[in-house]
C-alpha cells in the first residue's frame, strides 16, 4: 500500500531551514525552522531577496555565483556542505553549513534553488575557542 506524501508537511515540519528562491533570488519558500534560525517570520522574508540573510561584505561573490548558477543550470556545490556567515533578523552574526539544489521547469529551464540549512554558530564558536586554547598551551 503506497501513501502519498505531503511534501508541504514535510517542508513545514523539518528540523532544518529549508529555504527556496526563485530565478531571480526572491525568496518563495520560508519555512518555520528558517523563522527559528534567523529570526524572520515567512511574512516578513517571502518576497525578500537573500540580501536579508546574506552579510553585506558577501553578497557581490554570493550574487555573482547566483546568476551564473540560474544562467548556466549548474552549481559547482551539489551535494557539497557549503559554510558561511549569515545574518539574524536582530544583526547578530550566525555560522551557518547548507546543501542546495536546483530546481527546474519540464523544459530544463533552471527556475530555483532550494538550500535546505542548519545553523552551526555554536558549534563553530566551540572549535575556535579550542582552537585558541591549544594555540595558548602550545605557545
Amino acid at each position: 500500500m503506497s501513501r502519498a506524501i505531503d511534501f508541504e508537511q514535510m517542508v513545514s515540519n523539518a528540523g532544518d531551514a529549508i529555504v527556496v528562491s526563485d530565478a531571480d533570488g526572491a525568496i518563495v519558500v520560508w519555512n518555520a525552522a528558517a523563522e527559528r534560525i534567523f529570526g524572520f517570520t515567512p511574512e516578513e522574508a517571502i518576497g525578500r531577496t537573500l540580501d536579508l540573510i546574506t552579510p553585506d561584505r558577501h553578497r557581490q561573490r554570493h550574487w555573482d555565483g547566483y546568476h551564473k548558477t540560474m544562467r548556466t543550470g549548474v552549481t559547482r556545490y551539489g551535494a557539497e556542505v557549503l559554510r558561511v556567515p549569515a545574518l539574524h533578523k536582530d544583526g547578530r552574526s550566525l555560522s551557518i553549513a547548507f546543501t542546495v539544489s536546483m530546481l527546474f521547469d519540464a523544459d530544463e529551464t533552471v527556475t530555483g534553488i532550494t538550500a535546505v540549512i542548519r545553523d552551526e554558530t555554536e558549534r563553530w564558536a566551540a572549535e575556535r575557542a579550542m582552537r585558541r586554547r591549544i594555540a595558548e598551551l602550545e605557545a
